[in-house]
C-alpha cells in the first residue's frame, strides 16, 4: 500500500515537472516569436533581424521594400497576365480529376493544384512533372512543420522543417538558374520577373538567397489558404445545387456558357469576371462561413480601452476572423450559406468596416487577396461550366480548423467529364472515345 502511494506521488511529481517544463518552453517560445515579429516589422528596431520572414523562422528574410514589390506582383495588370495561365492550369486539373476512375480526395488535390499554380504561373518555372511531384512532397513536409516551436533539436518538427526548407531551396535554386538562362518565348511577366525588375528599380540587385526566399514566400502565400478555400467552395456547391444552377444561369447570361450547356471558346478576362455579380457573392459567402485561418496578430501602437479593459501600448493582440463573422450584427442567419446576402439588394456587409474581413484588415491586409479571389472565381466558373461532380461518401465530413480549415477526410468526390450537351461521360465511355481506330 505504501509502495503504491509512493508510486502515485512520484507519478504526480513527474507530471507536475512536465507541466512546468512545457509552460516554461511555451513562455520562452512566445518571447522568441515576439522578438522575431518585432525585428522583422519595425523599421526603427535596432535588434539584429533573426533568420525568418514575417515572423516565421523557416521562410527567410524579407526586406521592407519587398512589401512594395509584392503589391506590384498582385496588381491589376499582373493579375490580367496571370489569368489565362491560371485558367489553363485549372482546366487541365479538372480534366485529370474527371478521368480518374475513382473518387478523389479534394483537399489533397486542391493542395497540389494551388502548388502547381504557384510554380507554373506565379513563378514561371518549367519543372518536369516527376520533379514537381517530389518538390510538392518536400513542400508539404515544410508546411507541416512551419509553425513548430523554434527549438532546434534532433527529430524535432523545427529540425524537420529546416531540412525540408534546405531541400526546397536547392530545387528552387536550380529552377531559378534555368529560368534566368532561358528568357525566350515569354508572353507575360510572372511574379519572379516582377520581383527581379522591381528590385533593380529600387537600386537593389537581389542575391540568389534573396530570390530563393522570395519564391518561397510566394509559394507559401498561394498554397494552404487557397487550397482550403477551394475545398470549401466545392463542398458548398455540392451541398447547394440551386446555388450552382443559379451560377450557371449567370454564366449563360454573360455568354460564358451556351444555352445548350457547352462552355464558350476563349479565355476569361478580368472585366468579364468583375461583371459576374452572383459569382462574387458566392465567393464572398464561402470566405465568410469558411475563412481558412482563425485570425491574426497585431501590435498595439497606442494604449486604448475595449469594453472597460485597458490594452497597453506594445502588447501583442490577436483578432478572430471567425468570431467576427459569427457575431457581426449585420449578418442575418449567420450559419446559413446564403450568397444573396452580398447582393446589391441586401448588401449586409455595407455597414461598418470590420464586420467582414476574411483577408484581415488595415495596412496589414493580405497582399495576395486579389489573386486568391481571382483563382476561386476561375475555379467556380470552370466547375460550373465544364464539370459534373458528386459526393462519394454517405455524408459530408466534419470540418477541422487546424492548421487551416479543411474536411477531416479531405472530402471524397467523384468527378465526371462532360460531352457537348453537358452530360456526364463515364470513365469507360471516355476511354472508348479517346481510343484510336
Amino acid at each position: 500500500m505504501l509502495f503504491e502511494g509512493l508510486e502515485l506521488v512520484s507519478a504526480l511529481a513527474t507530471l507536475a515537472a512536465c507541466l512546468v517544463s512545457v509552460t516554461l518552453l511555451l513562455a520562452v517560445s512566445q518571447q522568441l516569436w515576439q522578438l522575431r515579429w518585432a525585428a522583422t516589422r519595425d523599421k526603427s528596431c535596432k535588434l539584429p533581424i533573426p533568420k525568418g520572414s514575417m515572423g516565421f523562422p523557416l521562410i527567410g528574410e524579407t526586406g521592407h521594400w519587398l512589401l512594395q514589390v509584392f503589391s506590384k506582383i498582385f496588381s491589376h495588370e499582373a493579375l490580367e497576365s496571370y489569368l489565362p495561365k491560371i485558367q489553363l492550369v485549372i482546366q487541365d486539373t479538372l480534366r485529370a480529376w474527371s478521368s480518374h476512375p475513382e473518387a478523389i480526395n479534394v483537399y489533397q488535390e486542391a493542395q497540389k493544384l494551388t502548388f502547381r499554380m504557384a510554380i507554373r504561373v506565379l513563378l514561371g518555372f518549367s519543372i518536369p512533372e516527376e520533379d514537381l511531384g517530389h518538390l510538392f512532397e518536400v513542400y508539404q513536409q515544410f508546411v507541416e512543420n512551419v509553425f513548430s516551436l523554434p527549438v532546434d533539436l534532433p527529430f524535432s518538427g523545427y529540425r524537420r522543417g529546416i531540412q525540408a526548407r534546405q531541400t526546397l531551396q536547392k530545387g528552387l535554386e536550380k529552377a531559378i538558374r534555368e529560368k534566368l538562362q532561358c528568357t525566350q518565348g515569354k508572353d507575360y511577366s510572372d511574379a519572379l520577373d516582377l520581383l527581379i525588375e522591381s528590385s533593380k528599380e529600387h537600386g537593389k540587385e537581389m542575391t540568389m538567397q534573396e530570390l530563393k526566399d522570395g519564391t518561397l514566400e510566394l509559394i507559401f502565400a498561394a498554397y494552404a489558404t487557397t487550397a482550403s478555400a477551394s475545398t470549401s467552395l466545392i463542398m458548398q456547391l455540392l451541398k447547394h445545387p440551386t446555388v450552382l444552377e443559379k451560377l450557371r444561369e449567370e454564366l449563360r447570361a454573360h455568354g460564358i456558357l451556351h444555352s445548350g450547356g457547352c462552355p464558350c471558346e476563349g479565355t476569361l478576362r478580368l472585366d468579364t469576371l468583375s461583371g459576374l455579380r452572383y459569382l462574387d457573392c458566392v465567393i464572398k459567402e464561402v470566405m465568410r462561413l469558411f475563412t481558412p485561418i482563425s485570425g491574426g496578430y497585431r501590435t498595439v501602437l497606442q494604449t486604448f480601452e475595449l469594453d472597460g479593459f485597458q490594452i497597453p501600448k506594445g502588447w501583442s493582440v490577436m483578432y478572430s476572423i471567425r468570431d467576427t463573422h459569427d457575431t457581426a450584427p449585420v449578418f442575418k442567419d449567420v450559419n446559413v450559406f446564403d450568397p444573396d446576402r452580398f447582393s446589391q439588394a441586401r448588401s449586409e456587409d455595407k455597414d461598418g468596416r470590420f464586420h467582414y474581413l476574411p483577408f484581415g484588415g488595415g495596412v496589414r491586409t493580405c497582399l495576395g487577396k486579389h489573386l486568391a479571389k481571382l483563382f476561386l472565381k476561375v475555379l467556380a466558373v470552370e466547375l460550373a461550366s465544364t464539370s459534373r461532380f458528386e459526393l462519394a461518401s454517405r455524408t459530408f465530413p466534419r470540418i477541422t480548423l487546424v492548421p487551416v480549415l479543411h474536411p477531416v477526410d479531405g472530402l471524397s468526390v467523384k468527378f465526371f467529364g462532360l460531352d457537348s450537351n453537358q452530360n456526364k461521360i463515364l470513365p469507360e465511355t471516355e476511354a472508348m472515345l479517346s481510343a484510336t481506330v
